[in-house]
């Protein structure tokens, strides 16, 4: 019988995973970020905990806020998709952007904000590359404009199944993107020693009986999320269809008449009737 895994792509996993384990987190975002390991100083969560209404609750977050040295980072793993996800990335990075400045503060305290959105959906088709970073720059010189504004896209679903194991960022991707032990199996046998001791966590992880139901949990609440939020597309749909029809039909009978009414006009021209007796005649 195969061993059954949880998957650090469930955001309550991801999220206890990395609140847990700080070198593992440093190490994640050194790869994810390009930054120089040596260079972080200091990762630390500010909302590590887990409360019973974010694990059942539908439409929920469960991400992970972050101080990265003098950084704001926020890391979100979202496996619905979301058609507003565009929307809902710069709301997020808008108000952890503001969420520091204190009333009377020099808007200079601003600290640079990051937003990391990890997504099991694809967001950008026209994109074959499963990372996007969006940054302000000038439309004309393509010069930056302001260096605090970064929101990073990494979409699961672009991943190849083979992966190079010299390419780090990959493999945390990969080990975040994996449900099976088999991948990550695969994972541990690179030899690198960061993503066997991730493996080995997770498998703690998965034989634990109580960890196991709150992941069962949270996976039924994104499920009841991601059929609300079908059915209310599917509603909107079909008032949208039953509305053009209506329109249609509408449209449809005031050409008609107009026709009409052209062909009437015509035939008394034809018999020599003035503008007047035929507008007195049609009113």
């Amino acid at each position: 019988m195969a061993r059954e895994v949880v998957s650090a792509k469930l955001d309550v996993i991801f999220k206890k995973f990395f609140s847990e384990n700080l070198d593992l987190l440093k190490d994640f975002l050194s790869e994810i970020l390009e930054i120089p390991i040596d260079r972080i100083n200091s990762v630390v969560p500010t909302n590590p905990e887990l409360t019973p209404e974010d694990i059942d609750g539908k439409f929920s977050r469960l991400d992970l806020n972050l101080i990265v040295d003098d950084k704001l980072v926020n890391v979100e793993i979202q496996v619905n998709n979301d058609p507003n996800y565009r929307d809902r990335a710069m709301f997020y990075w808008s108000k952890l952007f503001s969420s520091e400045l204190e009333k009377g503060e020099n808007y200079s305290e601003l600290k640079q904000t990051i937003t990391i959105n990890i997504l099991d959906f694809i967001l950008f088709p026209d994109r074959t590359d499963y990372h996007a970073e969006a940054v302000t720059v000038f439309k004309d010189t393509n010069e930056l404009f302001y260096d605090k504004f970064h929101i990073h896209f990494f979409e699961l679903r672009k991943l190849g199944k083979k992966f190079n194991s010299n390419n780090r960022r990959e493999m945390w991707l990969q080990f975040i993107r994996a449900d099976s032990k088999e991948e990550f199996d695969m994972i541990a046998g690179t030899g690198d020693p960061a993503m066997k001791k991730a493996v080995n966590i997770i498998y703690d992880m998965s034989d634990n009986a109580k960890l196991r139901e709150i992941a069962r949990i949270r996976e039924k609440a994104l499920h009841d999320e991601a059929s609300q939020m079908k059915a209310a597309r599917d509603e909107g749909i079909s008032i949208g269809i039953a509305q053009g029809i209506e329109q249609g039909i509408s449209q449809g009978m005031e050409k008609g008449r107009i026709e009409r009414e052209t062909e009437i006009i015509s035939k008394l021209r034809a018999k020599g009737m003035s503008e007047s007796e035929i507008k007195a005649l049609l009113s």
